[in-house]
């Protein structure tokens, strides 16, 4: 039996697992937010970077991929590997998977997804909401071993905007983090 997983964040240009078909399209029901902390990818546990997570939000739709993966030897290896890579995600589910907008039916139900919910107790990561300005800030501080943050969410609007998907928070905070690193860099001339 197959399983399908969800992309919504770093999935969506580095799956780090083999799979045997990969779709774009959404989920409805959730919007993509900046709201968890990365200890351990992204940041430091001094200074965490922030990584997308999925929220509930009536009559949204959340764009990324989903990637299935037929061979059992392969599901042992990709569900391994995602445990080890999602650790700060403290919560798995299933959701339905779109790819045309005007379907009513899923093109796939049942397709396993990581989230970080806002519960402090089990998620000692989360950092919840903040102004565009404070979670650009902060990206731009943040690096760690994957990384800067920043490059982490070039890459997140460089790959949604390539399916022509356009996250207005995303977006958002790039353009923020842009005009960060611009104001920093007219300064340090």
């Amino acid at each position: 039996m197959e399983i399908w997983v969800f992309g919504y964040g770093s999935l969506i240009w580095k799956a780090g697992f083999n799979y045997d078909e990969r779709l774009f399209g959404f989920v409805k029901g959730y919007r993509r937010v900046f709201y968890q902390g990365s200890t351990d990818h992204r940041g430091t546990p001094e200074f965490p970077g922030r990584t997308v997570t999925l929220e509930p939000a009536e009559g949204e739709v959340c764009c990324g991929v989903a990637y299935k993966i037929s061979k059992k030897e392969d599901q042992e290896i990709a569900l391994t590997y995602l445990e080890v890579r999602e650790k700060q995600y403290d919560q798995k589910t299933y959701v339905d998977f779109f790819t045309e907008s005007s379907a009513t039916v899923p093109a796939v139900s049942g397709v396993m997804v990581y989230i970080a919910s806002p519960n402090k107790k089990l998620n000692v990561n989360y950092l919840g909401p903040a102004s565009t300005e404070e979670i650009a800030k902060q990206i731009v501080k943040a690096s760690g071993p994957s990384g800067p943050n920043r490059d982490y969410l070039f890459q997140l609007e460089k790959a949604l905007l390539e399916y022509g998907c356009k996250d207005e928070h995303v977006v958002d905070v790039a353009n923020e983090v842009r005009r960060i690193l611009s104001e920093k860099e007219l300064t340090s001339e």
